[in-house]
């Protein structure tokens, strides 16, 4: 256990080491947060000339949706999981003030949640962090956004699928011949790991339920095919296929065989479809307690992970994907991109007054009582 004298001290350095973004606002620490329907999830990070640097996360498992089938509302428990887990944010992000660029959004549970409004009230007043309910079409956007370090520029178009514990967002998006990337399309499953598993609450899933979801969820993926001919792009090898969430980096992890989860190792993993059939089939043999005692996978995940299972081995049999490149990355990584390189949110109006989101880091930073 580390004494006070040693807390102190790594305050001291951490003090030392801040830039001074307040003087200059295009550096300094940018944050975001994403809370999901299954977890809540915050990163802290600094530009670098072609990225960013990582200086802090921190994930907790809350299931801020857990029952919202039930009743399209937010539970007590859950709610009070998810700002104790908010409270370690706001505490995390104090100890990096000022902040001067950051975003905290919110996604499918609080979209499909009656009492949102008040659990946003009730997080403002906790942990002093402003919210941000997003559209499923901004969800799809930053899970982009924060993929595209994967993209494979002689490819110029990307289908990316991002399973939350709420929904699925699936883009597709181009990249132009200036490097830029714009979303064609994109289709929005209303339901991810987490509605799955509590609509079939049963440990192993039965084989009518597994297949009862890979059938709703093609169906949903027609319309899409029809209007965009996705298909014939992946046979022609114009499209990159790329997947994030915690189901496919278990797959990933699976598939390498790993001793303990490894981010380095498994995000940018490339895995054929016969790779992903056969991980999946393995998935699927270990029953609920092999998930349960697997490293990569345990107990708070078992349910999830063959619940994800359902929308991953909908996609790789509806398309003929013979690739999916995994990715260890997505809303968090895309809101620090965003920020960083000003492709959505300026903080900075014509009128070179900063913007709004700017200025609540100035306040942030001034509570906390960073000089």
């Amino acid at each position: 256990m580390k004494s006070r004298w040693q807390n102190k001290r790594k305050q001291e350095e951490k003090s030392q080491n801040k830039p001074n973004n307040l003087q200059n606002p295009n550096s300094g620490y940018y944050a975001a947060i994403d809370l999901g329907t299954n977890s809540c999830r915050l990163v802290i990070a600094e530009p670098t000339p072609s990225s960013f640097h990582v200086v802090e996360t921190f994930s907790k498992i809350t299931r801020l949706g857990e029952g919202i089938i039930k009743d399209n509302m937010l539970s007590k428990p859950a709610i009070r999981r998810t700002i104790n887990a908010l409270k370690i944010c706001s505490g995390v992000l104090e100890e990096y003030a000022p902040i001067v660029r950051m975003r905290f959004v919110a996604t499918a549970a609080c979209r499909r949640a009656l009492n949102c409004g008040d659990f946003e009230k009730a997080v403002a007043k906790e942990t002093g962090l402003p919210m941000e309910v997003i559209s499923s079409k901004e969800e799809a956007r930053l899970a982009v956004v924060g993929c595209m370090p994967l993209l494979n520029r002689m490819i110029k178009r990307a289908l990316v699928f991002d399973i939350g514990g709420g929904s699925t967002e699936i883009s597709l998006a181009r990249i132009t011949e200036t490097g830029k990337t714009f979303i064609e399309g994109f289709v929005s499953l209303p339901y991810g790991v987490v509605t799955i598993s509590e609509a079939f609450p049963a440990r192993d899933m039965t084989n009518l339920a597994y297949d009862t979801i890979v059938e709703r969820t093609q169906k949903i993926l027609q319309e899409f095919e029809d209007k965009y001919q996705i298909s014939e792009a992946i046979r022609n090898q114009e499209i990159q296929i790329i997947g994030t969430s915690g189901t496919v980096t278990v797959l990933g992890a699976v598939h390498l065989n790993l001793p303990r989860y490894n981010r380095a190792a498994v995000d940018g993993l490339a895995l054929s479809g016969a790779d992903v059939e056969k991980v999946i089939g393995k998935i699927k043999k270990m029953g609920y307690e092999g998930r349960c005692r697997h490293s990569c996978i345990g107990k708070q995940k078992a349910d999830l992970t063959i619940a994800g299972c359902t929308i991953i081995e909908a996609l790789s049999t509806f398309w003929p994907i013979s690739e999916i490149t995994i990715a260890d990355r997505g809303i968090r990584e895309g809101i620090l991109l965003d920020m960083m390189h000003h492709q959505k949110h300026n903080y900075f109006r014509k009128d070179g007054k900063y913007h709004k989101m700017y200025r609540k880091g100035r306040r942030y930073a001034r509570k906390s009582g960073s000089n």
